[in-house]
């Protein structure tokens, strides 16, 4: 009977007929080239919502990619991103998507709130207690074999060591660009006695393309794990079994009232960690939000209502949501012209040994702390090596394992933050 009814229902797209599909998705294009495509938050997210929809099914759909780079992930950013630059997309269209995602209305903090809260307050609380203790050594794992990988590699070919360690592998690991790049551009100024904004510019291909190389690498280690499943915990991080996050379908039937809950939860709990941010700005305020749900969670201080609350609200998010901000991070944080203009030979060799190394010394200290190296190298290494929020959703959805934000967080936020103060001493000793 199931099956009648579902050949019955034929192909659909984001849950709508295809007929249906294209109808709405013409009135939104018809409005974005007519340049009346209203602004804010039902312009953006109707722009974004049809073009992530149909980028998403050509990337699951299409040979090599859905198999090896990770689907509908990689090309929803890089084509949205090509949209951009090649000016596919009007202006008006791409400047109502940005402001959504960055000023306007922060639409990746509100996304990144939701996955946050929901994944730790989810979690086993002697997981979360466990994992945490072994994870900072993963970390470390990884920024030392991929300091490591490049700073050799560098001396062999030419660039130089101090060079490529410098400008290149500090960059990569940093955090993305505004918690990373931005601030490395101001130490490295400082101590170099030169204009940061010089030393941005050196940096910026170097971020952008270790988070590209990032997202590769994430949907190769996935199809990994379905060759050699002794390597994968299939999205857990930790190895025993008895230490498994909590799975949806032990939990309670979806409630309206209860997402609500997790909604608010996860607004307060971001607004919290800006205002610890604002008094201890040396750490990001993702970070303080990540230490604040963790410590609630461990001290079992919400009812448990609550925090089933803010589980279904994340799982709301990640589930319709995840496609959308996408075509938002190709459209306002990913510069195609940077990426390509960067394309030599001996600096993707520098990128590339990075974000190898990053994924390879996690994943192997991972294993010796208790993790699966897959997971490992995915979280304390990739989500190192990426471009900081951003890059840590991209890198899981192409990976498919969003519910390991948490931890990706805590590479992007902590570890960020672990590399400025790294950068800060290797400039007096480098230089």
């Amino acid at each position: 009977m199931d099956t009648k009814v579902k050949k019955r229902e034929g192909y659909k797209i984001a849950g709508f007929s295809v007929p249906a599909f294209l109808i709405m998705a013409a009135i939104v294009i018809t409005a974005s080239y007519l340049n009346v495509l209203p602004k804010g938050m039902i312009g953006a997210l109707a722009a974004m919502f049809v073009v992530g929809s149909v980028l998403n099914e050509v990337g699951n759909h299409t040979p090599i990619i859905k198999t090896y780079l990770g689907g509908g992930p990689i090309v929803i950013i890089f084509v949205s991103a090509a949209m951009v630059t090649y000016n596919i997309f009007p202006k008006t269209t791409s400047d109502i998507i940005s402001d959504f995602m960055k000023d306007g209305s922060a639409f990746l903090d509100f996304y990144i709130a939701a996955l946050i809260t929901g994944s730790i307050l989810g979690m086993k609380r002697d997981l979360l207690i466990k994992a945490a203790v072994r994870y900072l050594p993963a970390i470390l794992g990884g920024v030392v074999v991929a300091l490591g990988f490049v700073g050799i590699t560098g001396a062999i070919t030419g660039f130089g060591s101090k060079e490529a360690v410098l400008f290149i592998g500090i960059p990569i690991m940093g955090g993305g660009m505004g918690a990373g790049a931005v601030p490395l551009a101001k130490i490295f100024g400082t101590g170099l006695s030169k204009d940061p904004k010089t030393m941005l510019s050196m940096m910026v291909p170097a971020v952008a393309l270790g988070n590209a190389l990032a997202i590769v690498i994430a949907g190769l280690l996935d199809k990994l794990g379905k060759s050699k499943p002794n390597l994968t915990g299939n999205g857990e991080l930790m190895v025993s079994k008895d230490e498994k996050v909590v799975e949806e379908e032990v939990r309670m039937a979806p409630n309206f009232k209860t997402m609500g809950i997790g909604l608010f939860l996860s607004l307060a709990f971001f607004v919290f960690g800006c205002i610890i941010g604002k008094l201890v700005p040396s750490i990001h305020a993702y970070a303080w939000m990540i230490i604040t749900v963790a410590v609630v969670k461990i001290l079992g201080i919400l009812p448990e209502e609550y925090e089933e609350g803010a589980y279904q609200w994340f799982q709301f998010v990640m589930t319709n949501w995840t496609s959308i901000l996408l075509v938002g991070i190709g459209v306002a944080y990913t510069d195609l012209a940077q990426v390509i203009a960067a394309l030599t030979p001996q600096y993707l060799l520098l990128v590339g040994v990075t974000v190898i190394g990053a994924a390879l010394g996690a994943g192997l200290v991972g294993k010796l702390v208790g993790f699966y190296p897959i997971e490992s190298a995915i979280t304390a290494g990739l989500c190192m090596a990426n471009m900081g929020g951003t890059g840590d959703v991209a890198v899981l959805s192409a990976s498919k394992r969003m519910k390991l934000m948490p931890f990706a967080q805590i590479s992007s936020r902590i570890g960020g933050a672990f590399i400025l103060i790294l950068a800060s001493s290797l400039i007096k000793l480098l230089i």
